[in-house]
């Protein structure tokens, strides 16, 4: 048994009250009832986030075994359900509503497919054809994961929600990657997506043909699909070296900046504290990142290994995204900034998750 990890838990802590400094200055302007409602809302998040955090550092990671097919097949009913009857905001139809608050399925789902994931390729049967000697069969050390990740990839496209099907993904392809299975299986899946790739313009809807359309030319429509994208970096390139200070943002302040307290809330960060709070804050993500892919390689347990570098994945992919996101560097997806973003559902999960890492590195 060893302590827990210290450096995990404080970066953590550190990045939450970043989080609600940020929020605050976002809403600032908003009005008192908009502030109070933003602020303490991710403030009762962030507690029961930490809740959560708390109870599965306590739960040994092993007893979830047995329960990661009931939870898969919960959220897949619950993905199923948000289709029929989820609440729509912003074009997307991602929401259950319970007693009064907004649940996202598609968040719940990130976890449901670190578990699935990292379950099936640390089973004993998976020993046999020593895993990570790069023996696995294309079946089971492919498709099959392939297929359990498409599942929910698919339904949280339909919502839509392609940022966090594309997340799924990733999840899958950097877990197949990092435990060696062939790469030329990896390959052929790469190739097949290229292929398709022009296909899938059919199938998207109208905002987000704009987006991509954008992406390539902002200024195509600067007071439309690309207000957001144009203003984002207008905040993130007039903050400089310092900032211009904290609720100081002129971007953010004067409301030119939409969706600064969720998605964009990078935005806000980078207009207000500037290029080195930017940096602080992509320091801190690299740290943590970094304990748990150091933490993967401590340990020798299959499923410990694998939950760690799947979690690691997700913190790093999601993050990658956003901030490319709101610089220009990515088409706008719609993700969150882990930890940051206001949120319940994205915030909760994340917490939950550092939780798991927590208890395997006690445990190991």
């Amino acid at each position: 048994m060893h302590k827990i990890d210290r450096i995990i838990l404080f970066t953590t802590i550190v990045i939450l009250a970043l989080s609600l400094l940020t929020l605050y200055s976002s809403c600032h302007q908003k009005g008192e009832f908009v502030r109070r409602a933003v602020f303490f809302k991710q403030l009762l998040w962030i507690f029961v986030g930490l809740l959560f955090t708390f109870i599965f550092y306590k739960i040994d990671y092993r007893k979830l075994w047995d329960f990661i097919w009931p939870l898969y097949g919960f959220v897949f009913l619950a993905l199923v359900l948000v289709l029929f009857f989820g609440r729509t905001k912003l074009g997307a139809q991602r929401w259950l509503e319970l007693g009064g608050f907004n649940f996202q399925p598609s968040e719940l789902g990130k976890i449901a497919v670190i578990l699935v994931l990292s379950r099936h390729f640390s089973q004993k049967s998976f020993e046999e054809l020593k895993i990570f000697q790069n023996r696995l069969s294309p079946i089971k050390g492919f498709i099959i994961p392939l297929g359990i990740t498409l599942i929910f990839a698919l339904l949280v496209a339909v919502q839509p929600d392609l940022g966090t099907a594309v997340i799924y993904i990733f999840i899958f392809m950097f877990l197949v990657f990092l435990i060696e299975v062939r790469f030329k299986y990896i390959l052929y899946f790469v190739c097949l997506i290229l292929l398709a790739s022009p296909f899938f313009w059919f199938f998207l809807r109208g905002y987000q043909k704009d987006r991509l359309l954008v992406f390539l030319n902002s200024n195509r429509d600067p007071l439309g699909a690309g207000y957001t994208i144009i203003q984002s970096k207008i905040a993130v390139g007039s903050g400089r070296l310092l900032g211009k200070g904290w609720l100081a943002g002129t971007q953010n302040q004067l409301n030119f900046l939409t969706e600064r307290h969720t998605d964009f809330i990078f935005s806000t960060i980078g207009e207000e504290w500037g290029f080195l709070g930017s940096v602080i804050l992509i320091i801190l993500f690299y740290i943590l990142i970094k304990r748990i892919l150091r933490l993967s390689l401590l340990i020798y347990d299959p499923f410990a290994k694998n939950l760690c570098l799947c979690i690691a994945s997700l913190i790093f992919i999601q993050f990658f995204i956003n901030i490319a996101m709101t610089i220009g560097f990515m088409p706008v997806v719609g993700l969150p900034l882990p930890f940051i973003s206001y949120g319940g559902s994205s915030l909760v999960s994340f917490l939950l998750l550092i939780g798991i890492v927590l208890n395997i590195s006690k445990s190991r």
